[in-house]
This record gives C-alpha cells, structure tokens and sequence, in this order.
C-alpha cells in the first residue's frame, strides 16, 4: 500500500506525543503532573451539558445546515455585538468541527495551490502543516521577544510576495497579544496589497488584563477563526466558529457540504448552552491568572527564568538555551524523570525551538505549586 508524498511529508505535532507518552507513564500508575496540554482542565460549563441533555430527549440529531443551526449562528453574532460593540451579520458566521476545522476551509475557501502564507515564529504547528498538505506555502516570520513574538508590518515587507497572513492574538504557544493599533495596520497592511488576513482568536476571554481585539473591530475584510475548546472548555465537542467576509460564505458552505455535511449537531445545541454561563467561565480565568502568576513567581527560582509573560492564553514560552541545546530530549528526560510533562519549543519555531519549551497553566493551582517543586528539585 502506498503512501502519500502530501502525508509522509507532514511533521508529527510533537505535543500529542508527549501526551501519549505521559499517558503511558500513568497507565503505570506513575505521576504525571500535565503541562504539556493545551486543554482546559475544567468541565464543559453547566448550561452547555444541559443543553446537550435537553437536545438528546427531544431531538433526533440529525444532520443540520452546513452553515450551522440558525440558533448558534445568530448567538454568535449576537455575541460579537455584546462582548466586542460590533455587528456581525448571522450570515457570515459558519460553524465548524473545531477550530481545525475551520482553518481547513479558510485555507481552501481562500488560497489556491502554491499560495504564500505568513505567519509568527514561534507559532502554533497545524497552521504549517495543513497548509503544507494543501500545496501551500508557510512563510515563517521570525519574530523576537522585543516583538511579543508577533508579526509586524515590517516584518511582512521583508518576507516577499504574499498571498496571506495569519495572526494570533493572544498567542500559542507565547502568551502574547497585538495591540489594537498593531492589529489594525496588519489589517489595513493586508487589505492595500489584497492580502487575505486570518485572526486565529481562539483564546479570546483568556485575557488577563486588557481585552483582546477581535479583526470584525477593523473591518469587514479578515476571516476570523474562533472555537469553544479554550475559552469555553469544550475540547472534545470540537466546535468552533468563522466570521468571513461575504463573498467566501459561498464557496466555504460548498465546501463545507462536501468535507463535513455538518458540524455534530448535539455540539451545536450545546455551544448555545454555554452562551449563558459566563460567570462560570469568568471563575476559569480567574483561576489561569493565578496560575500564571504561581509560575512567574517559581519557575525563576526553578532555574527557569526566560520566560514570556503571558497577557492572555494559558501559555508561558519559555527560553531554556543555557540548560539545553535539545528541547526533545529535555522534555523527555522531564517526563521520565521528574514526572512533568511539558511541550519541546521545536513543534512552534524549527528554526530556534531546540532551545525553548512551552508550559501550559491551564491545570489546577495544586498542580501548579507541585510542578514548581518537581521542576526545581530535577534541574538542581
């Protein structure tokens, strides 16, 4: 049997082999204390699991729009209009499998073969990947701490012919936010040389401190890609959402009719669900910020002292150079033999990523206070 050039060439997203690894090392009932994982450790909010109920005894769930029920659509336009002071029209929202998802039709739905994509570096790994398999071309930025690790416009005016730009704000796997001016010049930047501009806004609500800017503030032109696995702690539901400009409904629903049918509908009746539990999910950033705040506070005493400040995502990156050369095989040796389990920098950035890591605070406080003390002691 043979195997695609398209699929031999797509790197392992290295975090879901630490997982599997950690998993293992638990299976021998060894301890495991989790930073590795970009998921809430938290449960669906209550409104979502009761809404999933209701939908399970009076809804036979079948198959719905492409697009997403009515219902989600129109509350998540609703929601830009409440959280952000900006109309969205219902039509240009489309509901997705996840996040993943979603960036698999804007990819399609605005990019044909051999298109250059920018984006950060360090940055999350599938944007590289899926555009990879889809005979497109990631164009990496190499981005410094003095930037936030975010693009800038002069950094697109270097990095040649573009097709497009994805910006990530609050950041995977730093942490870090634009500022509404920055974000707006990348906007305008894009829209004066006919750039398409994806904003993966996926930890927005995860702010901590200042409150993200969303691209519908800029203007009409961006796709945004957003989803209920951070913010609304619904990994496993995978659902998520896009704001696109009119004219890429269209082509996205057809796409979306033949890649997918439609989104799991009980995922849709329980997205609505979650809408309502604000207070819940608030006390869930509010936990992540003192978590935040625990680490910054240990990790230095720790022995790891480069660390980005996160103002928002559950993230810290974290510069581990002069302990190591070999970011796989330091986070290896972490699992094995300190029990904590963190995710190599060489997933986010090829390039410098040997030398850095990125933790996840999104567990427990406890778990926070027990990592810090792990680590300590092995790096000692």
């Amino acid at each position: 049997m043979s195997v695609s050039r398209r699929a031999d060439a797509v790197p392992p997203f290295i975090v879901m082999d630490v997982m599997r690894e950690a998993a293992e090392k638990e299976a021998r009932n060894e301890s495991v204390i989790h930073l590795e994982v970009g998921q809430p450790s938290t449960p669906a909010p209550s409104g979502a699991l009761e809404a999933a109920r209701e939908a399970l005894s009076r809804d036979r769930l079948g198959y719905v729009d492409a697009l997403g029920i009515p219902k989600l659509r129109e509350r998540i336009a609703r929601h830009y209009r409440e959280r952000y002071g900006v109309e969205v029209p219902a039509e240009r929202v489309i509901v997705t499998t996840g996040s993943s998802n979603g960036f698999l039709l804007a990819f399609l739905g605005a990019f044909d073969a051999g298109a250059r994509v920018a984006m950060a570096a360090p940055g999350y790994p599938p944007y590289r990947n899926i555009l990879s398999a889809l005979g497109l071309t990631p164009v990496d930025l190499i981005t410094t701490e003095a930037e936030r690790y975010q693009p800038t416009v002069a950094r697109l005016e270097k990095a040649g012919a573009l097709d497009g730009v994805i910006v990530a704000s609050p950041s995977n796997p730093t942490g870090t936010m634009v500022t509404r001016t920055e974000l707006a010049a990348l906007y305008e930047h894009c829209r004066a040389r006919g750039l398409t501009l994806i904003s993966d806004e996926i930890y927005h609500g995860l702010t901590f401190g200042e409150r993200a800017t969303s691209a519908v503030e800029i203007g009409d032109d961006a796709i945004v890609v957003n989803s209920f696995s951070k913010y609304f702690s619904m990994t496993g539901w995978r659902i998520g959402w896009l704001v696109v400009p009119q004219a890429l409904v269209r082509p996205i629903e057809r796409l979306a009719q033949n890649l997918m049918i439609s989104t799991p509908t009980i995922s849709q009746y329980a997205a609505l669900g979650a809408f309502d539990c604000t207070d819940e999910l608030e006390g869930h950033v509010r936990r992540y910020r003192a978590n935040r705040d625990l680490l910054m506070a240990g990790l230095p005493k720790a022995g790891l002292d480069r660390l980005t400040v996160a103002t928002g995502a559950f993230y810290t990156y974290a510069d581990i150079s002069h302990l190591t050369n070999d970011s796989v095989d330091f986070c290896r040796r972490m699992l094995r033999e300190a029990g904590v389990a963190t995710t190599p920098g060489v997933d986010f950035d090829p390039q410098r990523g040997r030398g850095t890591l990125r933790i996840s605070f999104a567990g427990s406080t406890a778990e926070m206070e027990e990592a810090v003390q792990r680590i300590a002691n092995w790096v000692r």
